[in-house]
């Protein structure tokens, strides 16, 4: 499977690591609007050919798969013209940073009808269906509360045009906890829900860290935390009826090996050890390339589905709205 990226970002680096690591696939193309770095990557990655013209590069058609390494208030654009260039798409998140454009992205992949699939990584990580797995069996009983932490220092790396923190790093918290409310309620109750947040706004006008509470259904509450100027750190617990599963490592970034602790509420606590072949990006290469090479159109549960996307990109739009309303 042929690739092509575009942009020469660290990300890029990571994604241009995972793709040089699958048999089956290899990296075609790169482009990028700086000569010099360009070549730089082009030389590292051992990639055949560079554009300095994104829509050169999309339309070429040796191209299978087109990946999206730009900022995120970018994303929807490319996504149109890799759509309607009949490619299919890996993009990166948030999948952009408002509604209105990630409703026009999702629309161009849908009336095109290519494969599409948002880069949350993570959730292609057998960790992810380790865990959902726990969940699913009853051992913390009957999923009451969420609790997500999200920080790190990167205030000082991202496009100021990306919106900030909810979008660079509050949508990993979101986004696993979406996911587990989808498993955990009825369909149809994922996205009934009551929210409540504040914020700090950063030197750049945007959000740099921000807190939120919803409430789903009227059954399972949600608290969820990040910020970009300060720190590296994760925290995740699932609160349960009988118990609670805790992410030890960090959920965002599994590697080959990663823990969770599963506790009894004052009886015991265990650790569960998830072995794995690679990291989250090695699994999501491969994911994205057999849904491709199966004919299908998304990835799928507990994968980032294209309705999955638009969800979270509901939620984090309502959380920087309702964080911005208690500013004023």
């Amino acid at each position: 499977m042929k690739w092509a990226i575009i942009g020469t970002s660290f990300i890029s680096g990571i994604m241009a690591d995972a793709i040089n690591g699958d048999e089956h696939s290899e990296i075609h193309s790169v482009a990028g609007r700086n000569p010099v770095t360009l070549k730089d990557f082009a030389e590292k990655y051992a990639v055949p050919h560079t554009f300095t013209d994104y829509d050169a590069l999309i339309s070429d058609p040796a191209v299978d798969i087109v990946y999206i390494a730009l900022p995120n208030h970018l994303h929807h654009h490319y996504i149109e013209k890799a759509a309607a260039a009949g490619k299919a798409i890996l993009c990166e998140k948030s999948l952009s940073v408002d509604m209105e454009k990630s409703k026009q992205a999702l629309a161009a992949v849908n009336q095109h009808q290519v494969f599409f699939a948002e880069g949350l990584m993570y959730l292609c990580h057998p960790l992810i269906e380790k865990a959902l797995s726990v969940l699913a069996s009853g051992v913390i009983g009957e999923v009451k509360a969420i609790q997500g932490s999200y920080v790190a220092a990167i205030s000082q790396f991202v496009n100021v045009e990306s919106k900030g923190a909810l979008y660079n790093l509050g949508c990993y918290p979101m986004s696993l906890a979406h996911l587990i409310l989808q498993q955990a309620l009825p369909a149809g109750q994922g996205m009934d829900y009551q929210l409540s947040a504040m914020g700090r706004i950063g030197n750049d006008g945007n959000i740099c860290e921000s807190s939120a509470t919803w409430r789903f259904a009227n059954k399972i509450s949600v608290q969820l935390h990040t910020a970009e100027d300060y720190g590296l750190k994760h925290h995740f617990t699932v609160l349960g009826s009988k118990g609670s599963l805790t992410f030890t490592s960090n959920p965002w970034l599994p590697t080959e090996s990663n823990e969770l602790e599963l506790e009894i509420y004052e009886t015991s606590k265990e650790t569960i050890t998830v072995e794995a072949l690679g990291d989250a990006f090695y699994h999501q290469v491969r994911a994205v390339r057999n849904a491709i090479e199966a004919g299908d159109k998304s990835l799928s549960f507990p994968k980032a589905t294209w309705q999955a996307s638009e969800d979270v990109m509901t939620l984090l739009t309502d959380w920087e709205a309702a964080a911005r309303a208690m500013l004023k």
